[in-house]
């Protein structure tokens, strides 16, 4: 009797169909191929270069800073992935390959949307992935072919690592948080023990639904890790962004605290970074780069570094998610009392982009 049953209700099954307006999602799969290059022509006006003959030269060069293939896609609307190389200058000694630009993973993980159970634009993911602080920034810093952000540059932080994380999109556009575990070693470093970075960001916009001040954010970062047991590796962020059609800026101040080794002293560095991008109005596609480094490697000593950023770029007017850009900057960098000593740098350049 219940094989006969269930034989009746197949056909009923087979009949039900979806609700008048429903729209089932695309479950499609789908690959796409895209590139990321950034290119310059950079002239250092200091420090000078000596020749193999001792002669004195001012440093000057194209340059490839990067060139990703970004292989994206969907195996379903809920899973997604993410497979980047990227370049590297190859250093090793002996190496057949020494001087020869080399690819190198950055980016390699599978995404979980979730959507359809949590606000829009939530997410799981895993593997080699962005980092929440530097990734966050670089949303509205459109900036990194000329160089890379305050925390990245100075080397606290990286924009990529090894790990599982999870973001969440607050309701009513109020802001988003994202937090993750990782090796903690970045991107080009495999893991070497079995200390793990814990990573979090939080971003609050308090007025949401105001035409002027929507763009808003107060924002807040903090990352627990360890170089070994009880050598602890920890930094904390706190900024605020503003996003409006006429300008992007930010300012923020970095606490970071260092001990190498559990034997050693800790190091507490800290610093802080401005930058603005005011823009032409009606996309005419003229832009401004204003920013301003200040870094105290080492509060117990007097050394520190200024860095001065200043350019003009022009962003040629595309559709989609393509972008081209040209930008003529200088870059000045005071360095004083390091130990060892570090020269003052001065640059001028022009950096190229093209995104597709």
């Amino acid at each position: 009797m219940v094989a006969v049953s269930t034989l009746v209700a197949l056909p009923c099954a087979a009949q039900v169909t979806p609700a008048a307006g429903y729209t089932p999602p695309d479950d499609t799969p789908s690959i796409r191929l895209g590139t990321t290059i950034f290119g310059d022509y950079t002239i250092t006006d200091k420090p000078k270069g000596t020749d193999a003959d001792g002669n004195e030269f001012t440093p000057n060069a194209f340059n490839i800073g990067r060139a990703y293939i970004n292989v994206t896609g969907n195996i379903s609307h809920v899973i997604s992935f993410r497979v980047t190389p990227d370049i590297a200058r190859e250093s090793g000694t002996g190496s057949s390959l020494s001087g020869s630009y080399t690819f190198r993973l950055k980016y390699a993980f599978a995404q979980f949307n979730l959507d359809q159970w949590m606000t829009r634009g939530t997410w799981a993911r895993l593997g080699m992935q962005q980092t929440p602080w530097v990734d966050d920034e670089e949303s509205i810093y459109r900036y990194r072919f000329q160089g890379t952000v305050f925390a990245e540059r100075e080397g606290y932080l990286s924009s990529s690592d090894v790990g599982a994380s999870f973001h969440y999109n607050l309701p009513g556009n109020y802001g988003d948080v994202h937090a993750g575990v990782y090796n903690g070693e970045t991107y080009s470093k495999p893991e070497v023990n079995q200390e793990k970075g814990f990573m979090v960001r939080g971003a609050f916009r308090p007025f949401p639904m105001s035409p002027l001040l929507r763009g808003l954010r107060l924002e807040g970062f903090w990352d627990q890790d360890a170089y070994v047991k009880d050598g602890e590796r920890q930094r904390g962020i706190v900024a605020a962004t503003f996003q409006h059609p006429y300008v992007n800026a930010s300012i923020e101040y970095l606490d970071a605290q260092d001990q190498t080794r559990a034997s050693l002293p800790k190091i507490d560095g800290k610093g802080w970074s401005f930058w603005a991008t005011p823009k032409t109005p009606d996309n005419i596609g003229w832009e401004g780069l204003i920013r301003f480094d200040h870094l105290e490697p080492n509060k117990t000593l007097d050394a520190r570094r200024n860095r001065t950023i200043l350019g003009v770029a022009y962003w040629f007017p595309h559709q989609g998610g393509v972008s081209t850009a040209l930008l003529l900057d200088f870059e000045n960098v005071e360095n004083t009392n390091f130990e060892p000593v570090r020269p003052n740098e001065r640059r001028y350049a022009v950096h190229a982009l093209l995104n597709f």
